[in-house]
């Protein structure tokens, strides 16, 4: 009896050890990624997009990185910047991811930028947020940003609309870091060569009643310059077409993205022609771009007609991530030191341009001048008219003459 129970011991030890080579095999094997984006709240429709887009780069690398299995963990956030450090928390500290993604809005990545400081063995990699002071004030040593940001999206804009003739313009915005970052980018040039502001509106993100924001529009404008997103901006627009209002538009990245081009409403058509810029466009003529685009609707028959600003994004983040670990063959060992060496110096094609970071770790990349067509099915996309390579943060200018300018806010650049 007393040998059966030796044996039976001997048993219940090696399955328990077996177990737990096992285990360790597999963690060895994989690496867990964290990507928050903002499934609730304004974006909500943006950031099942960004899921998307994430899920498409692992999609085209088979699940694998660096030679080792990928594991996303997700997390949700409401773009405020509380809701993103928050989830980023929770899979950093308690889930234990190695790579972070994310998060989708502004403020939110100042937020998860200066907790990025907190955490130094993890590497952080920016989902889409775009504003200036994510990567260009007190920057993180493990924050990473491999796509341009707001400013830099909006530039040569300010120098269109004055080509159509749009002298005078009242601006409309929400009132937090990216949509700061996008005003800065079209005024700096716009105010250099002769336009004016002549009156803004900053609203609340989130805001639904927009008829104090209509009224104060004035008449002797040549255009509105709408700088919203998401539920905004359809609120905007649907309210804007109910009083009666007939001014042509110039808008920020996102305010023509497919998120709102989607949107149902007669003000929908007279969106046919608006300008914008951003990091890429609906229709561009490449094969990295056709590819992309065939891989997104391939993949999510519930997605876009064409994959959305953010869904672009995060897929160029992800990327990002999963190329450096390639480069590595998957080693994060001595506080992932070997990994950040290759992501400072990776670069690659990708949908839509050249993806390389600067100094501050920062994209340095292409802008296109769009306009809004409507496509043979209906369907609105944005057309490229114009194409800016190599946009740094300092809008072409020279260093000297962004520092005088100062960081994008309410009140900067100064517009008479």
């Amino acid at each position: 009896m007393d040998e059966k129970r030796r044996l039976l011991g001997r048993s219940v030890i090696g399955a328990a050890v077996a177990i737990a080579l096992c285990g360790a095999v597999h963690a060895q094997d994989t690496i867990k990624i964290g990507v928050v984006a903002a499934l609730e709240g304004p974006f909500a429709a943006g950031g099942q997009d960004c899921i998307r887009g994430a899920e498409l780069a692992l999609k085209e690398m088979n699940g694998m990185a660096g030679g080792k299995k990928i594991e996303f963990i997700k997390g949700s956030s409401d773009a405020t910047p509380d809701k993103a450090v928050n989830a980023t928390r929770k899979l950093v500290e308690q889930d234990k991811v190695q790579i972070m993604i994310g998060p989708l809005s502004g403020d939110e990545g100042i937020a998860v930028k200066n907790y990025s400081k907190t955490q130094p063995g993890v590497t952080f990699i920016n989902g889409s947020s775009g504003a200036q002071a994510t990567t260009l004030v007190d920057p993180s040593p493990n924050f990473y940003r491999f796509h341009t940001e707001g400013a830099q999206w909006m530039v040569g804009l300010g120098e269109h609309a004055l080509s159509k003739g749009y002298k005078k313009m009242y601006l409309i915005a929400e009132d937090y870091g990216f949509p700061y970052s996008q005003v800065q980018g079209f005024m700096a040039s716009y105010c250099a060569k002769g336009g004016h502001i002549v009156g803004k509106s900053w609203v609340p993100l989130g805001t639904k009643d927009y008829s104090s924001v209509v009224a104060k529009i004035p008449n002797d404008i040549d255009a509105l310059l709408v700088v919203l997103g998401g539920s905004d901006a359809v609120n905007f627009l649907t309210q804007y077409e109910q009083a009666g209002g007939d001014k042509p538009m110039v808008g920020g990245t996102i305010t023509v993205d497919q998120t709102v081009l989607n949107f149902k409403g007669k003000r929908r058509e007279s969106l046919v022609g608006t300008p914008s810029a951003g990091p890429m466009a609906d229709v561009l003529d490449t094969p990295e771009w056709k590819k992309f685009v065939a891989g997104y609707k391939a993949n999510f028959k519930d997605g876009f007609p064409s994959p959305s600003l953010f869904a672009y994004l995060y897929y160029v983040s992800t990327r990002s991530a999963l190329e450096g670990l390639n480069a590595v063959k998957g080693d994060l060992s001595d506080g992932q030191k070997k990994y950040r060496a290759a992501l400072q110096k990776l670069e690659w094609n990708g949908p839509a341009g050249p993806v390389k970071i600067d100094e501050n770790r920062n994209g340095i990349g292409t802008t296109y001048i769009t306009e809004v067509v409507k496509n043979a099915d209906g369907s609105l996309a944005s057309k490229v008219i114009k194409t800016i390579p190599n946009v740094t943060q300092t809008l072409g200018l020279s260093k000297a003459e962004f520092q005088k300018m100062g960081l994008g806010s309410r009140d900067v650049p100064s517009c008479p």
